[in-house]
């Protein structure tokens, strides 16, 4: 399999290879990893049973998601990649969470993993990708730790998670792209007003790279008009969720629609 050359083993750092329905690899005690069902691995190990994203997170994200409100967004990601890279580049897809923009690179032409701790995000992922008939490989592993070998990938996209730039350093090949994507200033203010007295703009994040060269920048914005389902399911996926007191519940609850803009700030970096 093209992947094979892409892992290594979370325990002892080894070559892997594929062997019938599990994952083997080439170290003294032959560590080994079993393919679910739905065609991904478990490299974290029990940790992971309850990590990352929860189920009703996901169940949330994609309603949203296949809805298609944030389909300008991905359709940039995907042509801004296509700018940098050829097709058949080796893409890693770092916390994808349930998989929405790792299947829509894949269908791209490239080839395609994803990583996150959520064995739930990962096992929907997977599961979407075996019914698409994609040749994409899902991982449940965490950012930090990845069990990707060394200088082994042309890019790692970096959707609204976390960027532990050492790791991404070390798995990217020399000349290697780092695609960002983190919410704008601005990013569902419209919602924010309607949940809190006093909205505050998003803080730029603090985790871009320092020791890589920043090869482009975008600010996307577009409208979203979002139906009361939809309009609790892009709440359900936020932050605001946990932080929202009964009124401004009670508020958004009362809401038939509302019109919502969304703006992403897009960044590209070379090893």
């Amino acid at each position: 399999m093209w992947w094979e050359q892409n892992l290594r083993c979370p325990v002892c750092g080894s070559a892997m290879q594929k062997e019938n329905h599990t994952l083997a690899c080439g170290g003294a005690r032959r560590h080994t990893f079993d393919f679910a069902a739905q065609g991904y691995v478990n490299l974290a190990g029990p940790r992971a049973a309850g990590g990352g994203d929860d189920a009703a997170l996901i169940a949330a994200r994609r309603t949203f998601l296949s809805a298609g409100h944030y389909a300008p967004f991905a359709a940039r990601v995907v042509a801004i990649l296509g700018q940098h890279l050829p097709l058949g580049a080796t893409v890693l897809d770092a916390g994808c969470g349930e998989g929405y923009y790792t299947g829509l690179i894949a269908e791209s032409g490239y080839k395609t993993l994803g990583l996150d701790l959520s064995k739930r995000g990962i096992r929907a992922a997977a599961s979407a990708a075996k019914g698409k008939g994609l040749d994409a490989l899902f991982l449940v592993a965490g950012i930090f730790d990845m069990p990707i070998a060394d200088a082994s990938l042309d890019a790692v996209v970096s959707l609204f998670a976390p960027i532990d730039e050492r790791e991404i350093l070390r798995v990217l090949k020399p000349g290697g792209l780092l695609l960002t994507a983190a919410a704008g200033r601005e990013h569902l203010w419209a919602l924010k007003c309607v949940l809190y007295d006093t909205p505050r703009e998003n803080e730029p994040r603090a985790d871009l790279p320092a020791a890589m060269t920043l090869l482009d920048t975008v600010h996307l914005t577009f409208d979203m008009a979002l139906p009361a389902p939809d309009l609790q399911s892009l709440f359900a996926m936020t932050p605001y969720y946990y932080r929202t007191s009964r009124e401004g519940l009670a508020a958004l609850q009362a809401l038939d629609s509302l019109t919502v803009g969304a703006a992403m700030d897009i960044a590209v970096y070379r090893k």
